[in-house]
């Protein structure tokens, strides 16, 4: 399957109303997908373990979506195949009073991992484009009235600008941006919203607050639809993936970082003369102890 299909580049505009949710208009079968999903892990452990061997570059994984969609698990299976010592993952909750007191990106920088590293953002700084402007946050920070008394439209035209020259800057020192939304319908929402109420062991993902968050849905796939139209760019695109069936959902991710680690094309450093001679010794050595 051709992954260029869910991309956005910024030349086209999305209608998120108008994206599928499901697999079906794409007539795939379920085991093949599952199947080819595994056969994609050794291939993404190999290049993470010479990505983390050059340490040239590093790679962001931004994942976005509504609440249930799918984030934690996507996560935790596409990754399984890989050395923990190479990845870390940030989970952006609601900001501390500390991380407030800066600017918005201030967070986020301190999440960007190390070239060689991969690098998950559970949420995002697109956090500040989506239920900030959803819940007209901005107009709480405590900040100069030059930078919030404005239209909120001005207001959030500035923060998408200062999204754009952040990844182009990422991309300038080294650095591959992957940015996933998971489209997820508002049917499977409610499924997996009763699940979490109907199953003990996951009461805890379940909050009241959802609740409330689930009644704004529209204003939410408004936001994301900006999102995507406003940051999207031939160097740091968007996927707009199908998030209904989490089979499905694992399948496309595993092929885009995959796609993505090819181009990066890492290699295991190139051992200098000096260095084979060192190794050399050392193996003599080892071969003379008992």
């Amino acid at each position: 399957m051709n992954i260029e299909k869910f991309a956005y580049y910024g030349d086209k505009k999305i209608k998120i109303k108008d994206v599928p949710t499901s697999s079906k208009p794409y007539d795939v079968e379920k085991e093949r997908i599952i199947d080819e999903t595994e056969k994609m892990k050794p291939q993404i452990e190999d290049l993470q373990e010479k990505l983390y061997a050059e340490a040239k570059e590093g790679l962001i994984i931004i994942i976005q979506a509504i609440d249930a969609a799918g984030k934690d698990s996507t996560i935790k299976h596409v990754m399984s195949g890989v050395n923990p010592q190479g990845v870390s993952v940030t989970a952006f909750k609601q900001p501390s009073s500390e991380e407030l007191a800066h600017g918005f990106l201030w967070r986020a920088e301190k999440a960007v991992p190390r070239r060689g590293y991969i690098g998950i953002m559970n949420r995002s700084y697109y956090e500040d484009v989506l239920v900030v402007k959803v819940h007209n946050l901005q107009k709480t920070y405590k900040m100069p009235k030059r930078c919030v008394d404005m239209p909120a439209a001005d207001f959030f035209k500035n923060r998408y600008k200062h999204i754009r020259n952040y990844e182009e800057y990422l991309s300038d020192n080294g650095y591959r941006v992957i940015k996933i939304f998971l489209n997820v319908s508002a049917e499977k929402q409610k499924e997996r919203f009763l699940e979490r109420i109907d199953n003990p062991a996951k009461n805890w993902k379940f909050s009241a607050d959802d609740l409330s968050e689930r009644a704004l849905w529209d204003e939410y796939q408004k936001a994301f639809e900006d999102m995507i139209n406003e940051t999207a760019t031939k160097t740091s695109e968007w996927y707009v993936l199908p998030a209904d069936q989490k089979w499905f959902t694992r399948y496309l991710v595993s092929k885009i970082i995959l796609k993505t680690l090819k181009k990066m094309n890492p290699k295991y450093p190139e051992v200098s003369k000096e260095d084979k001679e060192e190794l050399e010794e050392c193996r003599n050595e080892l071969l003379a102890q008992k």
